[in-house]
């Protein structure tokens, strides 16, 4: 068999970062048009070649991205050693196998469930293809696969944008570099590229930046400035979380905690979970009618995305009502108790709702209209004429700082939001808001300019 000479393209500086990066988690991208796609085909290509024996997993979230960004695009690079027989494409099992026992496999991962082919599996290298799209949960499950009992050091390599399904748990650990427990912050690293660092596309396409300057400016934020604050589909892009406002409350959601005046109603919301989390909620309602979170109860399995902590309805209402009994802020309070209808189901025996009565806790059902929900909730969102919104949110509710933001909008239906996503504080959340509905609040005044032939602003 003749000798070969596998001709691959030049990577950009960004690229060879990426190529020469050693640690065991990478992250790569951070807006459009960086060269994320061609760095992965390099990488693994290069790693398949120079150390036989190892298997190389690329994940995507669709077959048919894996086959328009990755298969065919190896297929044509590895076209010279596919001739001479050095490496062969399995269309059934979706794998490249190198004459050096050297494994690039493909799988895709749309649905939640997928991961589960994965039992038992074992790749020295994972690359993770637009890792946002998938779910924390995904993510993960992918992640552990990176094991063996080779010499080969093990990596996992996400590229990514901001927005999806996963942008919270890649903005946690690779832009705000906040590790929880397990995870060691010297194995993360991450490297920003965008658009203007690949010089390839610079001088082929020169207008592509201003095509990405053309978009609307939440896309535009994300895409052209990798920006992981605001991106596209994000559910609730109006909550703002602002620490330098905590104390005055000025254009922020999020507030230092008081104690609520006695004169205030107390209320509270409920969304019940058991293999997902239950949320409960508080809420101090003031005479204007804005509503403060003043305290939550949420049953989520620590340091774990969307996992509930099975306590079972007697379990969960015991400790709801002892913490109504001891909290300074809620003992001796009539609360009125807002909650998802469907806890009146009593087809399989005792409803939740009947358990809940047994503890003293008690609830009238919620209107579930999802998409007027979510409506009342951007209503109190919106802040008014002097940076007042009608809600708020003390920095003590964990759940619902940490949730809200990342929830993105459903791909089949724009005006509610992705129910795959850890959506039960956001639920609990609406059954409040619809219980003491609000108008939209009136725009703030524009200033009107002097030259208006068109009456544009009158």
């Amino acid at each position: 068999m003749s000798n070969v000479i596998l001709e691959l393209p030049k990577p950009q500086p960004k690229q060879e970062m990426f190529l020469k990066a050693r640690k065991k988690y990478i992250g790569f991208g951070g807006a459009r048009g960086g060269g994320k796609s061609f760095a992965v085909r390099i990488k693994s290509i290069l790693l398949a070649l120079k150390h036989g024996g190892i298997r190389i997993l690329i994940v995507r979230r669709t077959f048919a991205e894996l086959n328009r960004n990755h298969i065919d695009p190896m297929r044509k690079l590895l076209n010279p050693l596919i001739k001479e027989k050095k490496v062969k494409y399995n269309q059934t099992d979706k794998m490249f196998r190198f004459w050096n026992g050297s494994l690039i496999e493909f799988m895709y991962c749309d649905k939640e469930s997928d991961t589960d082919r994965l039992q038992g599996a074992e790749y020295d290298v994972i690359f993770i293809d637009e890792a946002t799209q998938l779910l924390e949960k995904q993510i993960k499950d992918i992640s552990v696969c990176v094991r063996g009992v080779n010499n080969f050091p093990k990596h996992v390599y996400f590229t990514c944008n901001p927005g999806g399904r996963g942008h919270g748990y890649i903005k946690r650990i690779f832009i705000d570099q906040k590790y929880l427990s397990g995870e060691k912050p010297e194995e993360y690293e991450f490297i920003q590229s965008g658009v203007r660092d690949n010089k390839a596309l610079m001088k082929y396409q020169p207008d592509y930046i201003s095509q990405l300057e053309a978009l609307p400016p939440k896309r535009r934020k994300a895409w052209l400035d990798g920006d992981w604050d605001v991106y596209e589909g994000q559910f609730f892009d109006d909550f703002v979380n602002d620490p330098d406002h905590y104390g005055d409350g000025l254009y922020t959601h999020v507030i230092e905690p008081f104690a609520p005046p006695k004169r205030w109603q107390i209320y509270r919301s409920y969304d019940f979970g058991y293999g997902k989390p239950f949320s409960c909620g508080w809420w101090a309602v003031d005479e204007e009618g804005v509503m403060y979170r003043i305290h939550e109860y949420y049953g989520c399995e620590k340091d774990e995305e969307n996992v509930g902590v099975k306590m079972t309805p007697d379990q969960q209402f015991r400790e709801i009502s002892k913490i109504e009994q001891t909290h300074k802020w809620l003992k001796g309070k009539n609360i009125y108790g807002i909650a998802d209808p469907s806890i009146w189901d009593g087809s399989r025996g005792e409803s939740v709702a009947e358990t809940a009565e047994k503890y003293g806790v008690y609830f009238e059902p919620g209107d579930n209209a999802r998409v007027a929900g979510w409506m009342q909730c951007h209503y109190r969102l919106q802040f008014d004429h002097n940076g007042f919104p009608m809600m708020y949110v003390f920095n003590t509710c964990e759940a619902f700082i940490r949730t809200i933001p990342v929830l993105i909008s459903s791909d089949t239906n724009p005006e509610d939001l992705d129910t795959t996503m850890e959506d039960h504080v956001a639920d609990e959340w609406r059954y409040m808001c619809m219980s003491r509905p609000i108008t939209p609040p009136e725009s703030p005044l524009k200033e009107i300019p002097a030259d208006d032939p068109l009456n544009l602003y009158h």
